[in-house]
């Protein structure tokens, strides 16, 4: 059952992503560019923004830090005006550094909470404009994209710092489901397993169903292609992290130890 206007095809469709310089940010940019999209990338590394627009002709890139709220606000409106419209907002800016409680340190888990969690807020507050005056318009609304992780499930261990702040992608993303369906506005959250980024490249554990950035960026395009409300991948991974997310505390906290050895 679809929950949000398929999208299926991008052709001079404006697609913005927040935190596409690597990764699965960058990966999705590269598949929406090949399926005709006019793409935006930001990020904080104007090299690696200059390299993908000479590497995509027709893209665009806007510098920026994710935390700058002001900044956000600006390229939002520079892209409703040069282009016209924005068809897809997606919130892939991310940081993870493993974190375990007898090594709490509170400076990381707030940046964590600034590029994770509230980059996607100032995101929202500056497309969130621009989206509902389309819907009043009586247009093609757009859609609203949350990349979050499997981790924001339940809690885990080396993910004190990270695991919270995905969580609350979840919760917001199913809020803003609730409050902008009506208006024709499309939401997602992407729940992606262990993906080869440079960010997982710190793991120092075997991770289970590691794909590549392009399966993600795939997996992503049809999601949205089937109007899914939850994309995640890959199935043989996540299938089993959504069925732990039933298990009652005793059971899960003694199928995790079990599992991890932590």
């Amino acid at each position: 059952m679809a929950l949000n206007p398929r999208i299926e095809r991008w052709t001079g469709k404006t697609a913005w992503l927040v935190g596409a310089s690597t990764g699965i940010g960058r990966a999705t940019a590269t598949a929406l560019h090949a399926a005709g999209a006019r793409v935006v990338v930001s990020a904080r590394g104007r090299e690696a923004l200059d390299r993908f627009v000479s590497e995509h002709p027709g893209s665009d890139a806007i510098a920026l830090d994710a935390t700058d709220r002001e900044a956000l606000r600006d390229a939002a409106q520079h892209i409703a005006r040069v282009h016209g419209r924005i068809d897809l907002a997606m919130y892939c800016a991310g940081t993870y550094k493993p974190m375990r409680a007898p090594a709490f340190d509170l400076d990381v888990a707030l940046q964590h909470v600034q590029v994770n969690y509230v980059g996607a807020l100032y995101m929202l507050d500056a497309v969130l404009p621009v989206l509902q005056a389309q819907a009043q318009a009586g247009q093609d609304a757009g859609h609203i994209s949350l990349v979050s992780s499997v981790a924001g499930f339940r809690g885990l261990p080396q993910s004190l710092a990270y695991g919270p702040t995905k969580a609350a992608l979840i919760n917001l993303a199913e809020t803003l489901y609730l409050d902008l369906q009506p208006q024709g506005i499309g939401v997602s959250v992407i729940n992606p397993g262990f993906v080869e980024t440079p960010l997982t490249a710190q793991n120092q554990f075997k991770m289970p169903a590691l794909i590549t950035p392009q399966d993600a960026a795939r997996e992503i395009l049809r999601g949205w292609k089937k109007g899914e409300f939850e994309i995640h991948f890959p199935k043989r991974f996540t299938f089993w992290m959504h069925a732990l997310r039933h298990l009652g505390y005793g059971p899960y906290f003694a199928a995790v130890r079990r599992s991890t050895g932590l």
